[in-house]
Formats: structure tokens, C-alpha cells, sequence
């Protein structure tokens, strides 16, 4: 059976509100009526009720995640990030999945704020604006990381894409490349890092004196770059002579698409990617890329909204960019 607190009281001979104090450590005990309560918890192997405690003290130390897809690489190393620091600071984490399911999403909010969650964080690649205002209605401090598009959260932490996107494409210049193409994917461009991205090219393009040409898929798999496979060797046709890619897995479909076509990457065509996935590194030839730490994403999140939660921090409404960098390995070829 298990032990209340009115039998630790009964059996430490001190009133209820006593046994709360020493629990809590909220008022002074006198020495001797904390030893007694202390000694009536170990016998009866007393344990407090965690969500009983949370209404009162207002504390849960849990932290609520969303995940769209909880196997998918991009939210398994934000994930990592969120959990590790969580535990740096004694903060649990209460996961919920998806898969998808926008409305599910939704639900998830209300059970998250009845488990007395004390931040949530939501990590995914889809847009779900009705999400934001759920979040916004509960009160609860939360944060959304989402690997596609941007958002206007208080606690935002962000990449400069368009910067590096810029540093990319002047890398790829610098090897002596002057008609530089970009594949991006074109799905709701105008709310997506995608644009930030492009916006990087166009202005590396412009300022090196670069031809410019975009090609846009509808995404990143394998298919929708099939898709486009026309537009791509018409490009090398006229001149390209190398690939500005706004994703790894894009420029990878790119490469396989030029080799089965019978050209070689990068004695004939250069690629390069963005994301620094596994894959980038794994696949031949090794793929020069933008590297994004997701692991700090999510470490930088967690420590924002316990900033938040705690009220320590003054530039709560100010973005965090995050610092990126190019990884150069065999996917370019100095063509000067």
C-alpha cells in the first residue's frame, strides 16, 4: 500500500503543513521535528506526488517537446541537444509525436499544459500556423525550430542562410567558376529559409560577376530532382560549370543525375550542398557543404526558454543566430 503524507505526519508526530515544510524546504523545522519526519519518509518509503507538488510551487521542472517525426534525422539531433542541457539542469522531458498530424499537434498543447509543462519546444519541417497560436493562447513560454521555415517567435534562434549562402557561392567563384546555377526547392519559397538562401546566391552572383541560373524542385527526394534532370543538363549544356545545391540531398539526386548522364563530379561539374547531413560526408565524392550543428540549435533552445522560465534573461526578445561553416571537400574543382 502506499504510504500518504498524513502517515508520515502521524508517524513523525507533527502536523501535515510540517512534513510539507521539510519536503519542500519552504519554512524552518525545528532539527528535531526534521529528523523524525525524515526518518518516517525512509520508513515508509514516502513519495511525494510530483504533479500535486507542481500546483503548488508552480514548478515541474519539465519541459514539453512536439516532434513532427521523432525518427527523422533533422529532430533526433535537435532532440539531443534539447535533452542533454534539459538534464544539465534537472528538466525532464515529455515527448509527444505526431507523425504528421497537424491536429494531433494541436491536441498535444492541452495535454502538455495539464502535465504543468513549464516550457514547450517544437520541432519540425512542416508549417503549422494554428500550432503558433495554440502556443501563444496557453502562456507558456515555447520556441519553435523548424528546419524549413521561419517564424516570428519571441524565442527564436536562427541561421544567417543568406550569409553563408553568399560565403558559399564566393568559395565556389573563387575556384574560378563563372556560370554558377542554383536548385532550391520552389514549395512556399516566400516563408521558407529557401528564399534567405537564394537571396545569398543572388547576391554573390551579382557583386562576382556571375551568369545566373535557378532551377526549382518541389523538394529535396530523389523524384523531384528526376523531375527537373532536364533543366539540369540543359544548364551544363549552356555552360555551367558548376551547382549552388540549398540542400544535401538535393545536390547528392543532383550528382547521381550527372554521372548517370556521363558526367563526372567534379572534373566536369562542381556541387556543393548545404546542411552537413551524415550522408555529405559518407557519399563519394565527399560533398562541400554548408555544416548547421543541429545538436546547438537544440542545446540553445532549451537554455532560452529556461532563461525564460527562470526570468533571467533581459534579451529574451532578441533573436540568437547561430554560427555556421563551410566544410571544402572534394566536390569542387579549382577550374582557374
Amino acid at each position: 500500500m502506499t504510504s500518504t503524507i498524513k502517515d508520515v505526519a502521524k508517524m513523525a508526530d507533527v502536523s501535515i503543513s510540517t512534513v510539507s515544510r521539510v519536503i519542500n524546504d519552504s519554512k524552518p523545522v525545528s532539527p528535531e521535528a526534521r529528523r523524525r519526519v525524515l526518518h518516517a519518509i525512509e520508513v515508509l518509503d514516502y513519495r511525494p506526488n510530483e504533479i500535486a507538488r507542481s500546483l503548488v510551487t508552480k514548478k515541474s521542472n519539465v519541459i514539453g517537446v512536439i516532434v513532427d517525426d521523432i525518427g527523422s534525422s533533422y529532430v533526433s539531433k535537435v532532440l539531443r541537444g534539447v535533452e542533454e542541457v534539459g538534464r544539465m539542469y534537472n528538466y525532464d522531458l515529455l515527448i509527444s509525436s505526431s507523425f504528421g498530424d497537424l491536429e494531433a499537434e494541436l491536441k498535444f498543447v492541452k495535454l502538455l499544459a495539464q502535465k504543468q509543462v513549464e516550457g514547450i519546444i517544437v520541432i519540425s519541417t512542416a508549417l503549422n500556423q494554428k500550432l503558433t497560436y495554440k502556443l501563444e493562447e496557453s502562456r507558456i513560454p515555447f520556441i519553435n525550430l523548424n528546419k524549413y521555415y521561419g517564424s516570428n517567435d519571441q524565442l527564436e534562434v536562427q541561421i544567417n542562410y543568406e550569409e553563408i549562402s553568399y560565403e558559399m557561392v564566393k568559395l565556389i567563384a573563387t575556384n574560378g567558376h563563372k556560370k554558377v546555377a542554383a536548385i532550391v526547392i520552389q514549395k512556399d519559397i516566400d516563408r521558407t529559409q529557401e528564399k534567405k538562401k537564394l537571396k545569398g546566391y543572388e547576391r554573390a552572383v551579382k557583386e562576382f560577376g556571375l551568369e545566373e541560373e535557378v532551377i526549382y524542385t518541389m523538394g529535396l527526394a530523389e523524384k523531384d530532382v528526376l523531375e527537373v534532370g532536364n533543366k539540369i543538363e540543359k544548364a551544363v549544356k549552356n555552360g555551367y560549370t558548376a551547382f549552388f545545391c540549398s540542400q544535401d540531398e538535393i545536390a547528392i539526386h543532383a550528382i547521381n543525375y550527372l554521372v548517370d548522364s556521363g558526367y563526372k563530379v567534379p572534373e566536369d561539374i562542381s556541387v556543393t550542398g548545404f546542411g552537413g547531413t551524415e550522408i555529405s560526408s559518407i557519399y563519394r565524392p565527399k560533398l562541400t557543404t554548408v555544416q548547421l550543428s543541429y545538436y546547438d540549435i537544440g542545446a540553445v533552445a532549451i537554455r532560452r526558454i529556461l532563461k525564460s522560465i527562470e526570468k533571467t534573461d533581459s534579451s529574451q526578445d532578441e533573436t540568437i543566430v547561430l554560427p555556421v561553416r563551410i566544410i571544402e571537400r572534394d566536390s569542387i574543382k579549382n577550374i582557374k
